[in-house]
């Protein structure tokens, strides 16, 4: 991991911003305090499975039945 300070950063951003996509990550100080870190974007791969809790909720309530009217038109939600 590098480290460099702000102004250093803010005079070569693109330089920093091409090492960074290369994978490396930068820890930017200020006043010899550590105030950022710039790493490369993590790629995202396949979407995350819900949860066993939430996967629960979701069949629990698909065996409820509704209750109350349903007398109204999705346009009248609106007016």
């Amino acid at each position: 991991m590098k480290t460099v300070s702000a102004s250093e950063a803010n005079r070569q951003f693109s330089a920093m911003l091409r090492s960074v996509a290369q994978g490396e990550h930068i820890t930017v100080t200020s006043r010899g305090k550590p105030v950022a870190t710039i790493e490369p974007v993590r790629r995202q791969g396949k979407p995350a499975r819900p949860s066993a809790s939430k996967r629960r909720l979701l069949d629990r309530l698909n065996l409820v039945k509704a209750t109350g009217s349903r007398r109204w038109t999705r346009d009248e939600l609106y007016d």
